[in-house]
């Protein structure tokens, strides 16, 4: 967890801010302590827009050699990675199927200090040109656009921890190809450690308990972290859709996985309910949270958070499996007034298909 008070309390360090990516440097200099980064970043914005820039853009992918740690976790879109060679390795395999990459940042969210690291909450719109093998298969020449999420944790110029997820079934379907099917002939490759879960049922259902209730708020003042704890709770937890209303502005606008674009509460509120009706005893795990901005100017908020429960119900992800899941993701939050405007969450909707669909005949 980063701590409340190095949550910059304005946007004067922000993308908002930022020229473009191809700028080498802001005339300005150094925008805030960096201690052990590179002389040339100006600030954490800077590091991250343009150290991802060089290594995927510009193709000098041994550049990840400067800006990971050599031992660096990150957990995709697969699972847990160790080490900065197996990110060149995922790095090479990307701009190998679509040699015309572009990453266009599209919001970066950041909290911490050069002492206690600063943490990052990068969204990126990628686009190419499928031109070259990928692990769905022969190039197909189709043009791409999908979304991405990391959120990196960095101090000295080096990145040590990440969790970065992709919008792989937007990705696939782009690619012309069928997602249940794809999703299912890929899982009957990977091994079963892939599937393992470590615990049974969701804590929830031990003794049937209710869920837990927050206490109230420590003071009157807008806090973002709390008021999106609540939220999540809440609603997802809780089973108090209806309260979303508390949190939501009515014309609000949610941007999903698979390209799912909901306008207004009420269909926003739908989708919920269609989500808990596939997955009953569904569990959110609040797993870190950080934010920025004010009261006057609004706050931009990163949510990472993890779900289990069991596919129990129908829905889109087709009939039920009986099958335990458990999936993980990342939301940005943009709160103005009280409620939030814009959500944008991805989670990996094609790893969720692999966990229900894997051993079964194809067409079912």
């Amino acid at each position: 967890m980063v701590d409340a008070r190095r949550n910059p309390a304005d946007f004067s360090i922000s993308l908002r801010e930022y020229p473009f990516a191809g700028q080498p440097s802001r005339p300005d200099g150094r925008r805030q302590p960096m201690r052990g980064f590179e002389t040339h970043y100006t600030d954490i914005i800077d590091y991250i827009v343009r150290a991802t820039h060089r290594a995927w853009e510009e193709k000098d992918v041994g550049y990840i050699y400067e800006f990971y740690r050599h031992n660096c976790v990150v957990r995709d879109d697969d699972g847990l990675i160790f080490g900065r060679d197996r990110v060149v390795e995922n790095t090479l395999a990307l701009i190998g199927a679509l040699p015309d990459i572009r990453l266009i940042a599209d919001e970066i969210v950041w909290a911490g200090d050069d002492e206690a690291g600063f943490h990052t909450s990068h969204r990126v719109l990628l686009t190419g040109t499928n031109t070259g093998w990928s692990a769905f298969g022969p190039p197909t020449g189709r043009r791409v656009q999908f979304w991405l999420t990391a959120n990196c944790v960095a101090v000295a110029n080096e990145i040590f921890q990440e969790h970065v997820i992709y919008n792989t079934a937007s990705l696939v379907r782009q690619l012309g190809l069928d997602v249940p099917e794809t999703a299912r002939r890929l899982a009957r490759n990977l091994p079963d450690a892939a599937f393992a879960h470590g615990a049974g049922e969701p804590a929830r259902l031990l003794d049937q308990g209710r869920p837990e209730k927050l206490p109230p708020p420590a003071s009157g003042a807008f806090d973002p972290e709390d008021f999106i704890r609540r939220m999540l709770h809440a609603v997802w937890n809780g089973r108090l859709v209806g309260m979303a209303r508390e949190f939501y502005a009515p014309n609000m606008r949610y941007h999903g996985p698979t390209d799912r674009e909901i306008a207004g509460l009420g269909e926003f509120q739908a989708q919920v309910m269609s989500m808990l009706a596939m997955f009953p005893d569904l569990l959110m795990m609040v797993d870190d949270v950080y934010w920025m901005g004010n009261d006057a100017e609004g706050y931009v908020v990163a949510a990472r958070w993890s779900v289990a429960g069991t596919h129990r119900g129908a829905g889109v992800y087709g009939p039920p499996s009986a099958r335990p899941v458990t999936l993980w993701g990342i939301s940005q939050y943009d709160i103005r007034h009280g409620r939030i405007q814009q959500e944008w969450t991805m989670f990996n909707e094609f790893q969720l298909l692999q966990q229900i669909l894997r051993d079964t005949p194809a067409g079912d």
